[in-house]
């Protein structure tokens, strides 16, 4: 008798166990962050000093700019995006070189990925993080000449101010594309190399002449390290609006 009502038990135990499980309620509870909780001695401790490495590192000069630059002082170029596509020119070109033998044509990132301004005065580290966050990298993908022209008619339609260098786009008077040129030559039938983030490759901004490219390579290039080596290398940045996307007034 004992036997069975052990069996019984253990049935009943084992059906349970096998039984879903049902969320029926959840709970919670703000908890309001203040100046009124008390600090903890011992954590601020271990943390001050990383805190202050970070500071350091962060706040420590790398060059200098004599005018302040922001994404939303002019509609088809701006100096900081100009800055920013220019960069990527200079510094990605040799990596890129090294590994496959070739040089890209140009270079476009997008107006939405630049998240911050610069200040007139000290560039710091932080003034990379400031104007990329992200943990972008940059990729060079090979387009047809006819890709070449989906992306040109990308920023024609968007008209925005979206980072690019090696390529004039000039619009006329009536917003419709009058010509465009590729390191001062015209559009030919031939593949073009051209650097971008990993985000657009993928398709991200709706840029999506980019996922038929037939080949993409990766530079183990992250963008906000690029920038910090390209403000290192210059003691002073001053890039200027210029000719590379306007539209003609007549």
């Amino acid at each position: 008798m004992k036997t069975l009502s052990l069996l019984f038990l253990l049935s009943v135990l084992w059906s349970c166990a096998d039984a879903p499980q049902k969320l029926t309620r959840i709970e919670s509870k703000q908890i309001l962050i203040s100046d009124t909780i008390a600090e903890n001695k011992e954590l601020e401790t271990f943390i001050a000093p990383y805190r202050r490495r970070i500071k350091e590192e962060m706040e420590g000069v790398l060059s200098y700019t004599p005018n302040a630059m922001y994404k939303a002082e002019a509609r088809f170029n701006t100096s900081i995006g100009n800055m920013m596509a220019d960069a990527v020119f200079e510094m990605a070109t040799p990596l890129f070189k090294e590994r496959t033998g070739h040089s890209f044509d140009l270079v476009i990132l997008n107006y939405g990925g630049i998240r911050g301004g610069i200040n007139a005065g000290d560039i710091t580290t932080r003034t990379a993080y400031n104007i990329m966050p992200f943990e972008n990298e940059v990729v060079v993908v090979e387009l047809t000449s006819d890709e070449l022209q989906a992306l040109v008619d990308y920023l024609v339609q968007d008209k925005a101010a979206h980072p690019i260098s090696g390529l004039q786009v000039i619009l006329d008077a009536q917003g419709n594309l009058s010509e465009f040129k590729v390191n001062g030559a015209q559009h030919q039938k031939k593949s073009y190399y051209v650097a971008t983030s990993d985000y657009l490759a993928k398709g991200g901004d709706k840029m999506d002449f980019f996922l038929s490219a037939r080949n993409v390579q990766g530079l183990d290039y992250k963008l906000r390290n690029l920038f910090i080596d390209y403000f290192k290398k210059k003691d002073t940045i001053a890039p200027v609006r210029d000719q590379r996307f306007i539209q003609l007034q007549n």
